[in-house]
């Protein structure tokens, strides 16, 4: 859009194409800004899964930025319609920007479902066919600060043909096209930002393409789209990413879709990813598991007592868990499989243990409850695992973030990667 409000602020580009700043211009006001890099806060249909509005806000340094999919909206337009006001208002978001995407990027979708003129969508009632005439309806319906533009992204299995893959490419540039074309058009949409989809699945060219065309729109950023989590091999996934950088103007965000391993994060990060969706911690808790791994950089003793211990890195509560599940820590899309970041608190040995989730974290699970409680909390099937579980998993990974970006003010990111590489001694639990 010509009249942009977003605006991509970098303090510096460091370790690679590592870019650290802020995204400024952010919300109607223009007022909020958002960290780079970032995650943004993930939702279903507006709420963060588990916890209330005042339950949330027990944890602090939450993004400015709220996730919604249309996957989880689109079959309740009828009501959005009819209540006018917008989405933000309708779920009692407030002062929250609003960023709408496709997909819930915690679930992966069925593909086949794409056609010429639309795109599929699973809610609770199952798939819903989008046009580009229903899917810019609810855009307006909905009134979100900035949202993705429609695009075919089946394409990410490693088996795609190239023919598919071009097919890919050009549908979402012609859903780009006209998209655009309705949102310059409405009234309704009047300072709301689009980012422009880049495709391409596993194929270089079609890689380079997408972002080259996709980058001549009047776009606010970018979305990256086909590189979820165990889709591809992590070397191949850097080299398309970093393909795709070289096509992208400097001062306008990226947003990977689909990653929220934080080796995985530090990995897209150095290629120069800015932005990433924060369902990770979700799926932690829904598999009855809690982040622990550590991620203190700092040198000063103060501060790193009060930090959490250990850095990217298995423990020795971990070791036996994550290899009865998955092997090395490779990635995999079975999305109920353990990583090396968590602890199993399902598992017998925490019947006993009374230590906090993590040691020093300041989020109000650990400062009130012990492994042991959340494991009987678990084996009961208390719904207040969950409430805790998702405090602590979003209030850990949010600071992993804060530490990933004081990393790279600090020219200590190689920190981070060393020690996730396992190069350092391994540190007791």
């Amino acid at each position: 859009m010509a009249g942009s409000r977003m605006k991509l602020e970098l303090c510096r580009v460091a370790q690679g194409r590592s870019r650290l700043g802020v995204l400024t211009g952010l919300g109607r006001t223009s007022q909020q800004s958002l960290d780079v890099p970032g995650c943004l806060l993930y939702t279903h249909f507006g709420t963060v899964p588990h916890l209330t509005q005042d339950t949330l806000h027990t944890v602090s340094n939450l993004p400015a930025v709220t996730q919604v999919t249309l996957s989880h909206i689109a079959e309740h337009q009828e009501v959005l319609e009819e209540f006018k006001d917008g989405f933000r208002k309708f779920a009692g978001l407030h002062d929250t920007v609003l960023y709408c995407s496709l997909h819930d990027p915690a679930v992966l979708c069925p593909t086949g479902y794409t056609t010429n003129k639309t795109v599929s969508v699973w809610g609770s009632g199952g798939r819903m066919e989008l046009t580009v005439a229903k899917f810019m309806a609810l855009q307006k319906t909905v009134q979100p600060d900035w949202y993705q533009s429609m695009a075919d992204g089946e394409t990410w299995q490693s088996n795609t043909s190239r023919k598919r893959v071009r097919k890919s490419v050009d549908r979402t540039l012609t859903h780009l096209d006209e998209c655009l074309l309705v949102h310059q058009n409405s009234q309704e949409l009047e300072g709301v930002e689009v980012f422009g989809v880049v495709e391409g699945g596993d194929i270089l060219e079609e890689r380079v393409r997408s972002a080259r065309e996709t980058a001549k729109r009047p776009v606010a950023g970018f979305c990256l789209d086909g590189f979820q989590s165990g889709s591809m091999d992590q070397a191949l996934k850097t080299q398309l990413i970093s393909a795709v950088i070289k096509e992208l103007p400097e001062d306008k965000p990226r947003l990977l879709q689909g990653v929220g391993r934080p080796d995985e994060v530090l990995a897209c990060v150095e290629a120069g990813v800015d932005l990433f969706e924060g369902f990770f911690p979700f799926q932690v808790t829904e598999r009855g598991c809690a982040l622990c791994f550590d991620f203190d950089v700092s040198l000063d003793p103060e501060r790193a007592g009060r930090a959490p211990h250990a850095v990217l890195k298995l423990n020795d509560d971990q070791k036996d868990t994550v290899g009865e599940t998955q092997q090395n820590g490779d990635p995999c899309l079975d999305q109920t499989q353990m990583t090396s970041f968590e602890i199993n608190l399902n598992d017998k040995r925490y019947h006993d243990d009374f230590r906090p989730l993590v040691e020093g974290c300041g989020c109000y699970c650990c400062k009130n409850h012990q492994r042991a409680y959340l494991h009987h909390l678990l084996v009961t099937n208390e719904l207040l695992a969950g409430v805790l579980l998702m405090i602590h998993n979003t209030a850990h990974y949010h600071g992993f973030f804060g530490a990933l970006r004081e990393a790279l003010a600090s020219e200590k990111l190689d920190v981070l990667k060393r020690q996730e590489a396992g190069e350092s001694a391994s540190l007791s639990p």
